[in-house]
């Protein structure tokens, strides 16, 4: 019970115009194992919601070595590192049908009050003490995301389909507002090699944010979603030339 893993199949369909497993379908597969490892040991949605809790992811971490491709199987293998009060910190590790290492994913997830909105206690839910695991993680913890203060500013608007069960802006809805942000011929020549993003404040329907954007260093690209003068999210690029 302290790993649970999920292998899928890659179809055409999900694939980005590189013939890759997008990193927004990449993170939305991470939530989605999360979600049934959490509800194999019974502190999932059927369990919170009895309280009128919620899960809601808090910080992702990407670091990939390539990304699945077109065709292939891949396996998400996930485990919980420790928790507080506040946080679980929950990993997980890529695989390829063969076996090998794609990368590695870090996630800080919190339970809210879905009246209030406010954090809750997850302490209550002791037995997640006993799945804790030992495995480590290679991959560093998300650092210290600065604000977006300069650069390029783009205005959107949230609708409807962008939110989620929480009834705030789904999680990959914001990825693909980022990625959107790059030409796709960038795209052709690098990957992002890691993602980090950070949730600061929950963004709702019919909001009007700005999408800003500004070059930390060469192929690093730091970003933000900010809505009158609150940073809601903060992410960080970092780009890998691609092998031609």
């Amino acid at each position: 019970m302290k790993e649970y893993s999920k292998t899928y199949y890659l179809s055409a369909g999900e694939c980005n115009p590189q013939g890759e497993l997008p990193l927004p379908l990449l993170v939305n597969r991470v939530i989605d194992v999360a979600t049934m490892h959490a509800n194999e040991w019974g502190v999932g949605y059927e369990r919170l919601i009895a309280d009128n809790h919620a899960w809601v992811l808090a910080r992702v971490t990407v670091e990939m070595e390539r990304y699945p491709r077109v065709n292939e199987n891949y396996t998400l293998t996930t485990w919980i590192e420790g928790y507080n009060r506040l946080f679980s910190q929950r990993n997980m590790e890529i695989t390829d049908e063969q076996g090998l290492t794609l990368g590695y994913v870090r996630t800080i997830w919190m339970v809210i009050d879905l009246a209030t909105r406010r954090s809750a206690d997850i302490e209550q839910l002791a037995y997640i003490g006993e799945n804790v695991s030992s495995r480590p993680c290679p991959i560093a913890p998300l650092g210290k995301l600065r604000p977006v203060t300069e650069g390029r500013v783009v205005e959107h608007t949230f609708g409807y389909a962008e939110c989620d069960f929480n009834r705030h802006v789904n999680t990959v809805r914001y990825l693909e507002l980022f990625i959107n942000q790059f030409e796709m011929s960038y795209f052709d020549n690098h990957f992002i090699h890691r993602m980090e993003i950070a949730f600061n404040k929950e963004t709702r329907y019919g909001e009007r944010a700005q999408i800003r954007s500004c070059e930390e260093a060469a192929d690093v690209t730091r970003m933000s979603v900010v809505v009158g003068d609150e940073e809601h999210v903060r992410a960080r690029f970092a780009f890998s030339q691609r092998e031609i």
